[in-house]
């Protein structure tokens, strides 16, 4: 599992390669209780064993974004729902400065759902 994880960020090119890696980061160290796995051919984040985002490309631009599982709880208006009914989106442009303390707070918005209840976890 370890190997596919870091194949799959490995393969990317530049500079989505460099983003990837760093919203890995950034997403790791919002909680202790966050852990990574691969799902669907792509890097899942996991709070406390159940599924909480992913990191994906998308097909026609190639660009970066983390799909937040519980996106229709989601607030923040940086976020698309697109066509789906339950997730949302955040795109990265990977040619620009990180939003870091807005992928944050996403992030911290999100995991409340998770600590709170909302979301119940088994």
């Amino acid at each position: 599992m370890i190997d596919d994880l870091y194949n799959y960020y490995i393969e990317q090119k530049e500079p989505q390669k460099s983003c990837m890696f760093t919203l890995r980061d950034i997403i790791l160290a919002q909680d202790n209780n966050i852990s990574e796995t691969m799902k669907y051919g792509m890097p899942c984040f996991c709070y406390k064993k159940k599924i909480f985002c992913y990191l994906w490309t998308d097909r026609k631009t190639g660009e970066p974004y983390i799909l937040f599982v519980e996106g229709k709880l989601l607030k923040n208006r940086e976020l698309e729902i697109g066509s789906r009914s339950r997730m949302k989106i955040l795109r990265i442009d990977p040619n620009e400065d990180l939003p870091i303390e807005l992928i944050k707070s996403i992030l911290d918005e999100a995991l409340m759902l998770y600590q709170n209840g909302t979301i119940i976890i088994k």
